[in-house]
């Protein structure tokens, strides 16, 4: 099981109302604003120049650094390269006690917490004072961000209130207005009395060695202009080769990170200006820049995580996250950096424990990825770092030994067997599992589980009738493990569709595991071993596709070409495989999709896209149009079809206390949409979901694509 540790964290979060009221408004407030603020705007083709940008600027680092440095330089700024933490605020400390600094005020700036300046600078004796709102609350509070542009939002109003009530000795009312206004009193007097301010930088422009800071509040400028010294402290990854280039960070940072369309303040700085002096005359301004390292070169030497360079700090990544949104950033994440993102940051740049415990907590669903500006792909580099930590720990025991039993495909078929038969106790009679004893309790929280079929689809198979007297072509099925032993009715709609649409099925009985639950728990031992065992069980047959009815063996079996770079035969044989494999929704579309037919009952559907599908394979319309094309089949869109059921395989079984909230959020907007089925493509989808309404004692089905489309066109046999 997950860390005991980490479980109690979660625990705490999911029984914090203020935290989980927090969060859920934000995510439900935040898609529908993004959207609106990219009105008019091609966000795939900005994010496309936001890549070509960054990956640019990362290719050429030290030239970027290089021409930075001369032009900032020729502007009179002081520029300083840290390679580490101590090295910056080493820096920052002797500047203080050149200076005789005794304050010193902060705006938001990631890269001082990440290194622990506030600390360095408080241990020489200057006074340290945040005066970004958020940053100034969680200061008062004793905490840390627990969002990396919103750090204060797990706080409410009347919290905020008692904290400033605290700190200025006297009431303050929980109105935000009030409390903002008490902000700037406070900080005003700070502001004039500081002898150094210090920020970091959203974008480095190399062309220019100009700064530019993005802020919704004054404490930006204000940090950058009244101090006569100022630091900005600034990671390698923040460059940008040309001017023109920090504009497609600027349509996207603020539309992605607070769903504004520019922020309150857009600052740029190049060099040095005029200060005001605290004796009221003019002077030139102090100004220095640290390009701090801190293990960024590592990231940028390692291919499989190079892309990082490629991150904003919009935090779009922890606003869509469905983990992220019940637990938030002090359980996901690490003293600086939290949610996906915030993970692959803190293994490389502050603690590789700290990153290890919490990636689990990846449900590698990919909304993510769907909205990121610089297109990184977090849950793959995640699955990377996971197979790192595997590579060098090892896996549990219980997670090994079931990872090798569902690998060694006879025994793990025979084992089903005999669970088909030693499970009759448990379910009743009815095709379900309300409840397991002792240890498993926790598997049925929330949901039930399906029974396993009496006959597996290996044994249906070769009594389907198919009649398909001049074929097309001919489909190898792969059925994958839960269409195989739990869902075998899935496999005769798959077949009867393909036969109808001119084509041959054939079923390899070689074929093994796909391999998944292997590769999401990082061991690629048992991944590729699954991997070889169904190239060569599909390959045994001669056919023109592969099918799968399940999105992740279907993801599984397309990714296999990723693990024989180094094998150029296999990774030949690999690549065939892809070429041939499609989702049954995809290839029967492909295939010119089913003649409008069969029973015209009304029936009223609702769709549920599953992650792997819709994001992985960009297969939605599909099956939408498949179900649309029914005679007597209503469509109606539920509210947040896309996100994630909180199945995610083995996650629901790891951990069961975020599943089932997720779960619990998809079967309300299932609810509102007063649908008599779910339709799914995705069979572990369709176990969570049912087992979700089955406990609920819902009369609403859920049918695979394919199982929907046989009803309404064939009937099915009791």
């Amino acid at each position: 099981m997950a860390n005991s540790e980490l479980k109690k964290e979660i625990n705490v979060a999911l029984q914090n109302n203020i935290l989980r009221g927090a969060l859920e408004r934000f995510s439900q407030a935040y898609p529908i604003a993004r959207e609106k603020a990219y009105q008019g705007l091609d966000f795939e083709e900005l994010r496309n120049k936001v890549q070509e940008v960054k990956s640019y600027a990362a290719d050429h680092i030290d030239e970027m650094i290089e021409l930075f440095e001369k032009n900032a330089t020729a502007r009179g700024a002081k520029v300083f390269r840290a390679a580490d933490a101590k090295e910056a605020n080493e820096y920052v400390k002797k500047l203080a006690k050149e200076k005789n600094v005794k304050k010193v005020v902060k705006s938001k700036s990631m890269a001082s917490e990440e290194i622990g300046l506030n600390e360095a600078l408080r241990e020489d004796g200057a006074e340290v004072q945040e005066t970004d709102l958020g940053e100034f609350i969680i200061a008062l509070a004793g905490q840390t961000p627990s969002h990396m542009v919103m750090p204060a939002i797990h706080l409410t109003k009347e919290q905020v209130a008692e904290l400033f009530s605290d700190y200025t000795n006297r009431k303050n009312d929980p109105i935000i207005a009030k409390l903002v206004a008490t902000a700037r009193e406070v900080m005003r007097q700070k502001f004039i009395e500081a002898d150094m301010g210090i920020s970091g930088a959203n974008i480095a422009v190399a062309e220019t060695g100009t700064l530019i800071m993005l802020t919704n509040e004054g404490n930006g400028r204000l940090t950058s202009i009244i101090p006569s010294t100022h630091v900005f402290i600034v990671g390698i990854e923040k460059f940008v080769p040309k001017f023109k280039d920090a504009g497609y960070i600027l349509k996207t940072l603020p539309r992605n990170g607070t769903a504004q369309n520019i922020t309150t303040y857009v600052s740029m700085f190049t060099g040095v200006t005029e200060a005001y002096l605290p004796d009221g005359s003019k002077g030139p301004k102090d100004v220095h820049i640290i390009i701090l390292d801190n293990g960024r070169r590592k990231i940028l030497q390692d291919e499989k995580f190079k892309q990082m360079f490629n991150c904003v700090r919009c935090a779009a990544c922890l606003n869509v996250c469905p983990a992220f949104q019940l637990v938030g950033g002090h359980v996901y994440g690490g003293h600086a950096y939290t949610g996906g993102i915030g993970t692959l940051l803190t293994a490389f740049l502050t603690s590789e424990e700290t990153a290890r415990k919490v990636q689990n907590l990846c449900l590698q669903c990919g909304s993510c990825t769907e909205v990121c500006a610089g297109k990184l792909d977090i849950p793959g580099m995640i699955l990377e770092l996971r197979n790192r930590y595997t590579e060098k720990n090892g896996l549990p025991f219980t997670h090994k030994f079931a990872l090798d039993v569902v690998a060694n495909r006879r025994l793990f078929h025979s084992m089903l067997r005999i669970a088909a038969v030693a499970q009759k106790p448990l379910t009743k009679g009815t095709q379900y599992i309300r409840h397991l004893p002792l240890f498993l309790s926790g598997l049925t929280e929330g949901r039930s589980l399906p029974a396993i079929a009496k006959k597996p689809f290996r044994d249906i198979f070769p009594k389907i009738k198919q009649n398909v007297p001049n074929p097309k072509g001919t489909v190898a099925l792969y059925s994958g493990c839960l269409l195989d032993f739990v869902y075998p009715r899935i496999g005769e709609s798959v077949v009867s569709a393909l036969n109808e649409v001119g084509y041959k099925v054939v079923f390899p009985e070689n074929q093994s595991c796909c391999g998944a639950p292997a590769n999401y728990m990082g061991d690629s031992e048992n991944y590729l071993k699954s991997a070889i065992l169904n190239i060569q069980g599909l390959e045994a047959e001669k056919v023109d596709y592969v099918v799968s009815a399940c999105p992740t063996c279907t993801l599984a079996l397309k990714e296999y070409k990723l693990l024989f770079k180094d094998n150029p035969e296999m990774l030949k044989r690999a690549e065939e495989l892809d070429a041939k494999i499609f989702d049954f929704s995809k290839l029967i579309t492909m295939l010119g999709g089913l003649e409008k037919k069969g029973e015209d009952k009304p029936l009223k559907v609702t769709y549920h896209d599953s992650c792997h599908l819709r994001r992985k394979l960009g297969v939605y319309r599909e099956p939408r149009e498949l179900l649309s094309n029914m005679p007597g089949i209503t469509l109606v869109e539920m509210e947040e079809s896309n996100r994630c059921c909180g199945f995610a395989g083995s996650y629901s079984v790891k951990f069961p206390e975020i599943s089932g909230p997720i779960l619990e959020r998809k079967l309300n907007n299932i609810f509102k949409t007063e649908a008599d089925v779910v339709a799914v493509d995705c069979p572990g989808c369709l176990m969570q979901i049912s087992g979700g309404l089955e406990q609920k004692n819902s009369d609403i089905k859920v049918k695979h694509t394919a199982e929907l489309l046989y009803e309404r066109r064939n009937g099915f046999p009791k």
